[in-house]
């Protein structure tokens, strides 16, 4: 089946009782045993699986070309499970641009549990040069979050191979309709669910699939089984149905994001654009050999410093200046100040995330706010 038609059946279940066409919410927390002592539906206790977590872990494994997946009740609890399957003394290698969220989980949480280094994932001798002999893991974010950086998939998977080091890539950015990193050689995907997969900003998780059921994979199970950190059944119907459309909202999303990426590459405010569709991108050659598309992501640099960047969030009326990304409205963000203090991206710095309005308004609103 192409991916249209995956993300639309490979998630649904026809009710055998009513004949309902859509899968129903089950929100029961513990399943009738048989005589015999045994679960004759399948399932025990929701914590350990529920039949719309099921749903939206196979949809998941489909679109990605996986052999299994795991939903997870954020994107950070998805990673965590990742990180913590590996074990203590495990050295990993992450972008130097790494998402905050998880790079603060390394730092903080995992912090004397396990190394980590954090390189340019765009410049591959970066990262034999960080190779260690307890090196268990590359956590590859492309594009990156937020400058948007491209990192070379089947390279990285060729050498992390050659080393005996497993790759897992953050394909949150891309989605399976634009890029497959399993296929490019990857270990694992991550997904942060709230994302493009919910695609309406109303509902949060994280996902995880993988190229091969191995011990590894075994082992994530269990975090995820035993941690408890699991999406509840009517998150994982809400995403379900995002998914849906998934491929005809990301063309949608980046259709809108070329054309304002295009827009702001020849304001006279704007210093710098990143994105990887901009044939400038020093990532784009790369990126259009691993992706379909560019994707709904842009961030570029104002003129001027940090108070100029939040004058400029400040005099948009279409966008809404508000974390996250991947719904149908636009959003916009000074990224440095959600990042704290320890923040490496520039003062200056924007994040959009282009929705499916009309661009017209969106380059409108655009302009008058960098007027």
């Amino acid at each position: 089946m192409k991916i249209e038609t995956i993300a639309i059946h490979a998630g649904n279940k026809i009710d055998g009782n009513t004949g309902a066409a859509i899968q129903p919410i089950t929100l029961s927390s513990t399943f009738e045993r048989g005589e015999d002592g045994g679960y004759p539906g399948g399932f025990i206790y929701s914590r350990i699986d529920n039949p719309n977590r099921k749903s939206l872990e196979n949809v998941v494994a489909k679109l990605e070309g996986a052999e299994d997946a795991a939903a997870f009740s954020s994107g950070n609890a998805a990673g965590s499970a990742v990180f913590q399957a590996l074990g203590a003394g495990a050295h990993i290698i992450a972008p130097d641009d790494m998402y905050h969220g998880l790079r603060n989980q390394l730092l903080q949480v995992f912090e004397g549990i396990i190394e980590v280094s954090f390189v340019d994932l765009a410049n591959i001798n970066a990262i034999k040069n960080a190779i260690r002999q307890n090196t268990r893991l590359i956590w590859i974010e492309t594009p990156s979050n937020p400058l948007l950086k491209i990192s070379d998939l089947k390279a990285i998977s060729e050498l992390a191979k050659s080393k005996g080091i497993l790759v897992a890539c953050d394909n949150t950015f891309s989605t399976p309709v634009f890029q497959k990193p399993l296929e490019l050689g990857c270990d694992l995907v991550m997904h942060s669910s709230t994302k493009y997969f919910g695609g309406h900003s109303d509902v949060v998780g994280g996902v995880l699939a993988c190229r091969k059921n191995d011990d590894l994979w075994k082992k994530i199970k269990n975090v995820q089984v035993l941690s408890g950190a699991v999406p509840s059944p009517f998150d994982c119907y809400l995403t379900v149905r995002g998914i849906k459309t998934l491929p005809y909202r990301m063309r949608g999303h980046a259709q809108n994001a070329a054309k304002v990426a295009a827009f702001l590459d020849s304001h006279n405010q704007v210093e710098k654009v990143f994105y990887p569709g901009l044939k400038e991108h020093p990532g784009h050659d790369i990126a259009k050999s691993q992706m379909s598309d560019y994707g709904g992501m842009v961030s570029f640099l104002v003129k001027g410093g940090s108070a100029e960047a939040r004058k400029f969030v400040n005099s948009v009326k279409i966008f809404t200046q508000a974390t996250s990304l991947g719904g149908v409205e636009s959003l916009i963000e000074h990224r440095a100040s959600i990042e704290g203090p320890d923040t490496k991206t520039p003062q200056n710095l924007i994040r959009i995330s282009v929705g499916l309005e009309n661009t017209e308004d969106l380059i409108q609103d655009l302009n008058q706010a960098l007027g």
